[in-house]
């Protein structure tokens, strides 16, 4: 709902042709790609913060909680002459303005310490300060932008108020002291560690490729009203995925944590609900798309239209990530391996074939849903072998 208000706003304010595509195609592109690495952190270190709670290992826990914090405050050093570098390369092969991309590329710096936080948060199972932290980012990031874009109307300070909202992360340093752990800190830096952080990036490689990846086509091929057109039905399709994350991110935490007993019900009821909630949505989605478009101040006979197709690709993309959140959190590393490899060759099709909106449409479902099929078809096969060779798993 706070990102529906924030589109209503940004719907209102960025009046200019193109500028309201720019920008959230900035937002669920760009700074998502520039945001690649902080996410694999943040699944390998939610992965193993969980296991060692969950096992007691409060001497490993320590050390990847001091860890963390190094290597980030040497990434943000990094990151920083890297983005100067990546300026120009960035703006002229994804047709991005120079200065819509050094305010992206900022932001995303800024993204890496609210990654570690939510890792943190996610892996320690601090639900309910997370969604404070979230309600803070919303209200921050409303007020801001309504501010900002009253002000100067244009796609830079639309993702500059995106940027603005991590600061609600600071909130965290309320609870600093329920992260002193006694005892050694040692280091979690081994093979293991370093496997699943391959094995991370792949499943970061697959999440951006189906959910956002079309944003990078739709900015090098659309342009104009078409691009606004596609813009508003994708963002409305894309809340479906986001509304039912909390779930994933829960049964992801679990699943790291424990993986036998009576546990696995439960996971299994965070997944079927998952998926109904995805359906519904669409449903309602589908049903109510026209008040929906004029609440972001983006309705056209063209945005309608593409909403139900962009809702069913958006129900596939939900599934296969369901499936994958599971096969990570379970270490299925050649399933997760897979889902990168599925999902790179999804964007690739996309790119190929996706030159206009009824095209890229086209193809992201017929791609989505075969990938949905040979996924879904190899977690099955996973998990049978799982339980024969283990029956409480």
């Amino acid at each position: 709902m706070g990102n529906l208000a924030f589109q209503g706003v940004m719907g209102r304010h960025l009046n200019g042709i193109g500028q309201y595509g720019a920008a959230n195609s900035a937002l669920g592109g760009l700074m998502t790609l520039l945001g690649l690495l902080p996410s694999v952190a943040t699944f390998a270190v939610t992965h193993y913060i969980a296991h060692f709670q969950a096992s007691g290992d409060t001497a490993r826990l320590q050390g990847l909680l001091l860890g963390c914090r190094r290597f980030l405050l040497r990434l943000t050093i990094a990151g920083s002459v890297l983005a100067v570098i990546l300026v120009n390369p960035l703006s002229n092969f994804f047709h991005y303005p120079q200065s819509l991309t050094l305010v992206t590329l900022g932001c995303a710096l800024l993204g890496l310490w609210a990654a570690l936080a939510t890792a943190l948060c996610q892996g320690l199972a601090w639900f309910k300060r997370l969604a404070l932290i979230g309600f803070l980012a919303m209200s921050l990031r409303v007020g801001f932008g309504w501010f900002i874009t009253l002000k100067w109307p244009s796609a830079e300070t639309a993702v500059l108020a995106s940027g603005f909202a991590f600061l609600a992360y600071v909130a965290l340093l309320f609870w600093r002291k329920d992260l002193s752990l006694h005892g050694t800190p040692t280091s979690p830096w081994n093979r293991e560690f370093a496997q699943y952080l391959v094995v991370s990036t792949a499943f970061v490689i697959g999440n951006f490729c189906f959910f956002q990846g079309d944003w990078l086509v739709a900015n090098k091929f659309f342009s104009g009203a078409e691009y606004d057109a596609y813009t508003a039905a994708g963002i409305l399709a894309r809340a479906l995925p986001q509304t039912i994350a909390p779930l994933l991110l829960v049964l992801f935490t679990s699943r790291s944590g424990e993986r036998k007993g009576g546990i696995l019900a439960e996971q299994l009821k965070l997944g079927a609900l998952s998926g109904i909630g995805l359906i519904v949505g669409a449903m309602g989605l589908f049903i109510f798309r026209m008040l929906f478009l004029k609440l972001l101040n983006k309705y056209t006979p063209e945005a309608a239209a593409m909403v139900g197709q962009f809702a069913a690709i958006m129900v596939l993309v939900g599934l296969l990530q369901s499936l994958a959140y599971w096969a990570l959190a379970s270490r299925w590393l050649k399933i997760s391996i897979f889902y990168g490899v599925l999902g790179l060759g999804y964007w690739l099709t996309l790119l190929a074939v996706g030159k206009t909106p009824a095209m890229l449409l086209q193809t992201m479902l017929v791609a989505a849903g075969a990938a949905f099929i040979i996924l879904l078809i190899t977690w099955l096969v996973t998990m049978q072998r799982q339980h024969w060779s283990d029956p409480q798993s």
